[in-house]
């Protein structure tokens, strides 16, 4: 949640406000009215529900938090997160007020940029049909704008076609075409998709061969956010152990991470309870988000 302008997201002792006082602190410097107070208290209806997914018979509900004292890019958010686990908003809380006295995250995101997979299998010759999938680049993305004049028209559409051959797998070799997507503000699933279906017989006629899966990757190596801080070492300083030690210390924890899988595994879980939590709080697919992270 974006604050207005001269409004700042350091609220002091937040967590000793009472439920009532802390969202009339949010209310107030978001400017939320009556209607968004009634949606924060009673979320989703059992009828919205029932049109989401299939086979409901109830709610299942989890506790709304929300971080304070982020300023990203000279500008304070509070940041709404949805999880069971405690501590989890507390120390993102207290992290972001660390890093808010050394000026805060600096956050920078590239073009939103999704990959779809064409799976091609029993290709009669590999170099071959990789050269006529290049050649036809320009025909092929020209195809797949056609099919979204409404992302194209916002700035996206369809960037590059890429060959990638998979030598050995277990059910022989494969001839992946990636085709690279802008889908501006949207998740992407359904363009990228739509996107691979459309051009499957086209595939299907440069290469000879036979098309199996058309669908987006959730590896979104192309389409990424990148965010920086640094924290004063004074500011890790705990009663007994000086803040040098206290760095050096995460350092260290890093180090094993980067080593060892078998901590890598926590490590990483760690990170992505924050991750996790916003994009619950805010409708986004966590899973996909988790899947992308672990590959």
């Amino acid at each position: 949640m974006a604050m207005p302008a001269a409004v700042s997201s350091a609220i002091s002792g937040f967590y000793r406000l009472s439920m009532g006082e802390r969202v009339r602190a949010i209310a107030q410097r978001c400017r939320l009215d009556e209607a968004d107070l009634v949606m924060l208290h009673q979320g989703l209806s059992l009828a919205t529900a029932g049109r989401m997914i299939e086979n409901v018979v109830g709610l299942h509900a989890l506790p709304l938090g929300v971080a304070v004292n982020f300023l990203v890019n000279e500008r304070d958010y509070l940041i709404p997160m949805v999880i069971e686990e405690p501590s989890v908003v507390a120390a993102c809380s207290y992290a972001a007020k660390l890093v808010r006295q050394a000026g805060g995250f600096t956050v920078e995101a590239t073009a939103p940029v999704m990959i779809g997979q064409i799976q091609v299998l029993d290709v009669p010759d590999i170099e071959a049909a990789s050269a006529a999938i290049r050649a036809a680049g320009d025909e092929l993305l020209a195809q797949v704008n056609a099919l979204h004049p409404t992302i194209v028209s916002l700035g996206g559409g369809a960037r590059a076609v890429e060959v990638r051959h998979l030598p050995d797998t277990p059910a022989g070799p494969m001839l992946i075409v990636h085709l690279l997507l802008d889908v501006r503000d949207a998740q992407g699933a359904n363009a990228v998709n739509t996107a691979c279906e459309a051009l499957a017989p086209h595939i299907v006629a440069l290469t000879g061969g036979r098309v199996n899966l058309r669908i987006l990757s959730n590896l979104s190596d192309r389409r990424t956010v990148r965010a920086r801080c640094r924290v004063l070492t004074g500011s890790l300083a705990t009663a007994g152990r000086p803040g040098a030690d206290v760095a050096r210390g995460i350092v260290e924890a890093y180090a094993f991470a980067a080593a060892d899988p078998y901590r890598a595994a926590t490590h990483n879980k760690g990170i992505m309870n924050g991750i996790d939590a916003v994009a619950l709080a805010t409708g986004n697919d966590w899973r996909a988000i988790e899947a992308g992270a672990h590959a």
